[in-house]
């Protein structure tokens, strides 16, 4: 099951002495980060109203209500989240946290060879980490010839996969 709420990052730290807040971002980038009016702390139990803005390589995260350096210190440490309704993405693409644990299967025979443990950007095109039963790493580069489908809503990714990489060449 997809989960309603996202990870979209975390506080670091203050910046200033208005209770604006530092945000590690654990998106695309801290542009996409700012576009959210809505900002979520608990797995969506607690609603925030805020603004932000990028700053380098995070985002400076100003929350309603929070309007000293010693009320945002409090703040250090804690996971924002988004809701995924909040978030139009183009066709094709998913978010890694759904990525995570789903099962890759052979398009061909069906064979199952393990579950997606980590998506890597490598910037000409992500790979995805797969480990069996045994614990045994592979890796998949995303490419339209190798990675045939990701449906996170089946759970499933659907490879046919290049030569070497789950057995062994001479």
């Amino acid at each position: 099951m997809l989960k309603q709420y996202l990870e979209i990052g975390k506080i670091v730290g203050t910046h200033g002495v208005r209770g604006e807040l530092r945000a590690e971002c654990w998106c695309d980038s801290p542009q996409f980060f700012a576009n959210f009016k809505k900002l979520y702390f608990d797995g969506g139990k607690e609603a925030l109203e805020v603004s932000s803005r990028p700053h380098k390589n995070i985002a400076l995260v100003k929350i309603k209500g929070i309007d000293t350096v010693e009320q945002a210190d409090l703040l250090r440490g804690r996971v924002l989240y988004v809701n995924r309704k909040d978030i139009k993405l183009p066709k094709g693409s998913n978010f890694i946290q759904d990525i995570i644990g789903l099962e890759v299967v052979d398009v061909d025979n069906g064979t199952v060879y393990g579950k997606v443990t980590e998506v890597i950007k490598t910037g000409a095109n992500d790979v995805y980490e797969i480990k069996d039963s045994t614990n045994r790493a592979y890796y998949i580069p995303v490419i339209k010839d190798v990675v045939i489908e990701t449906n996170p809503k089946k759970g499933r990714v659907l490879i046919k996969p290049m030569k070497g990489i789950f057995d062994d060449e001479d």
